[in-house]
C-alpha cells in the first residue's frame, strides 16, 4: 500500500482541502439484490442533496434513486445480480461495477461493451457475484462530469462466512469543486485539469455529508470500508491513536497488516478494508486527518467515545478473510509486456515527440498517452491481444510528473514489484497507484474474453487520452 510521493501545495494548484469532519454513516438505503424474479431497479436522474449542512443550501445533483452516493448494495458472495439501469438524465450513460470480474457484455463500457444507454431508456445488468469484497458503481459515459455530479454508489458483496465485528460500516469518500453560492462547479472540460493532476475539489464528504463527529465506543471493533469514489483526490489517511489493521484491497483479501507509516493511502476509484478497535476510553476524542498532500494537512472527521464502554477490552476474533476464487499467475511462464505511461504539464508529452508533435496533439485534446498512443472513444485497435488462459506480467513505468491510478477491467492482478523491489504483500488489486517516475509489475491470468478497458482512474486523464483496451481472445 505503499505511495512513495506526497504532493506538494504546488501539485494541488491551488485547489483547497475541505473543512469540516465527516460522518461513519451508511450511504443511501440498503438493496438486497440477490436472483429475484424482479430486478433491483437503479435510476439516474437530476436532484438535490444536502452536501454541506444548514444554513447551506441543497446543491444540485445527479444521483442514482435520489441519494448521493446512491443506494448501498448489498449481496452475499455466488448470488445473481440483476439491476435494471434507467435513464432519467437528459445525457446517455451506462452503469460500471468497478472491480467485479463480470461477463465482458456486463461492463459497462459505451461504445466497447453496450451502446449507451439513452435518456428515457433501460438495460438489464445480470451476472453472477464471484467474489467477496468491496466494490462500487459508476457511469462509465462522459464519467469526469456524471461521476463528479454524484453518480455513483457502493456495491459490497458480503463473505459467506463473514469475519465478526461489532459494526460494518462503508465509507464512500469525495470530492466537490464548489461555487461560492453552494453549487458544483461546471468546467468539467477544464483542460488545465486535464493536462494536470486532474479535477481537485474545494469540498469533501463522506458518504454525501460533512458532518462533524460521530460517536463510537470504547471496546468496539468496526470493520470499515473505504471507497475513493473522487474524480482526481488521492486520500491519505491517519486515524491517530487508533491502530487500523489493513484486510482487504480492491475488495481482495490480503495478509492482515498494519498501513506503512501509519497511512491508509487511497487512489481514485481504490478501496481498502479495515478493522479498527476502539481502545480509547469513555470521553476520549480521536481526530482522523487526510494527510496525503503536504502543507495541505486537515482533520476529516472527530470520533468521539461515548459515555458507556461496549466492553473493557478489544475482542480476540480471528479477522483474517477467505481468499476469493482467483486464478494464479505462473510468473515463470508469464509473457511480459512494456507498458509506458506518458504526457502531462512538466512531463514528456509523447515519447520521442517534438514542441511541434507535442502542440498538435495538445489541440486535439490528446494529453496524455499509453505507449505513445492517446485513445478517444470508441476505441478502433486494441493495445494488446492476449490469448486466453494465458499469464502475463505487465511492467508499467510512469514517465510523468503526476500520479495515476491503472484500473484494468474484467481482472484482479497481482501487484509484485515496485522499482524492481517484489512488494512485501503480493496483493490482488484492480487499481493500482503509481507515482510519478515509479515503475510497477502487476501479473495475472488473462482468464476473462472479451475487450477490456485499461486507463488511469483520474477521470480528466482517460478523457484526455490516458487509455486503452486490452483483448482476450481465444482465436490468438
Amino acid at each position: 500500500m505503499k505511495f512513495e510521493q506526497r504532493f506538494t501545495r504546488r501539485r494541488v494548484l491551488g485547489a483547497s482541502a475541505a473543512v469540516g469532519g465527516l460522518a461513519l454513516l451508511s450511504p443511501g438505503r440498503l438493496a438486497v439484490a440477490a436472483t429475484t424474479p424482479d430486478p433491483f431497479v437503479l435510476r439516474a436522474a437530476k436532484g438535490t442533496a444536502m452536501l454541506r449542512p444548514v444554513p447551506y443550501s441543497p446543491t444540485q445533483v445527479w444521483n442514482y434513486n435520489g441519494t448521493v452516493p446512491g443506494t448501498e448494495i448489498r449481496v452475499r458472495q455466488g448470488d445473481r445480480l440483476r439491476v435494471l439501469a434507467q435513464n432519467g438524465l437528459d445525457d446517455p450513460t451506462t452503469v460500471h461495477w468497478h472491480g467485479i470480474r463480470t461477463p465482458n457484455a456486463m461492463d459497462g463500457v459505451p461504445f466497447l461493451t453496450q451502446d449507451p444507454i439513452s435518456a428515457g431508456q433501460e438495460f438489464l445488468y445480470e451476472f453472477d457475484v464471484l467474489d467477496a469484497g468491496t466494490f462500487w458503481y459508476h457511469p462509465h459515459h462522459r464519467s469526469s462530469e456524471q461521476v463528479g455530479r454524484g453518480l455513483y454508489g457502493p456495491l459490497i458483496v458480503d463473505e459467506v462466512d463473514p469475519i465478526r465485528v461489532d459494526r460494518d460500516v462503508t465509507w464512500m469518500l469525495d470530492d466537490w469543486r464548489m461555487t461560492k453560492n453552494g453549487q458544483i462547479s461546471d468546467d468539467f472540460d477544464s483542460r488545465h485539469d486535464a493536462v494536470h493532476g486532474g479535477r481537485v475539489g474545494n469540498a469533501v464528504t463522506i458518504n454525501g455529508k460533512v458532518p462533524e463527529s460521530i460517536e463510537i465506543r470504547a471496546g468496539e471493533r468496526i470493520r470499515l470500508r473505504l471507497v475513493n469514489a473522487a474524480n482526481a483526490r488521492i486520500f491519505g489517511l491517519n486515524f491517530g491513536d487508533l491502530s487500523p489493521v489493513v484486510i482487504a484491497m480492491d475488495g481482495q483479501p490480503v495478509t492482515p497488516h498494519a498501513p506503512e507509516s501509519g497511512v491508509i493511502v487511497l487512489g481514485p476509484a481504490m478501496r481498502v478494508d479495515l478493522v479498527i478497535d476502539m481502545t480509547g476510553k469513555p470521553g476520549d476524542t480521536v481526530s482522523v486527518a487526510d494527510v496525503f498532500y503536504k502543507d495541505l494537512e486537515y482533520r476529516l472527521v472527530d470520533l468521539t467515545y461515548g459515555s458507556e464502554s461496549l466492553r473493557s477490552t478489544v475482542p480476540d476474533w480471528p479477522i483474517e478473510l477467505t481468499q476469493n476464487p482467483l486464478a494464479e499467475p505462473d510468473l515463470a511462464a508469464a509473457t511480459r509486456h512494456q507498458i509506458v505511461f506518458n504526457g502531462g504539464m512538466m512531463g514528456q508529452m509523447m515519447m520521442g515527440a517534438g514542441m511541434g508533435n507535442m502542440m498538435e496533439q495538445m489541440r486535439e485534446g490528446n494529453m496524455w498517452f499509453i505507449n505513445g498512443k492517446a485513445e478517444k472513444a470508441p476505441i478502433k485497435e486494441p493495445l494488446l491481444t492476449l490469448p486466453l488462459g494465458t499469464s502475463h506480467i505487465f511492467e508499467m513505468e510512469n514517465k510523468t510528473r503526476w500520479a495515476h491510478p491503472i484500473h484494468f477491467h474484467g481482472h484482479s492482478f497481482r501487484v509484485i514489484a515496485r522499482n524492481g523491489q517484489p512488494t512485501k504483500y503480493n496483493e490482488w488489486q484492480d487499481t493500482v497507484m503509481m507515482a510519478p517516475e515509479e515503475r510497477v509489475d502487476i501479473a495475472f491470468v488473462a482468464d476473462n474474453p472479451g475487450d477490456w478497458m485499461f486507463h488511469c482512474h483520474i477521470l480528466e486523464h482517460q478523457a484526455a487520452g490516458m487509455m486503452g483496451v486490452v483483448r482476450v481472445s481465444s482465436a490468438v
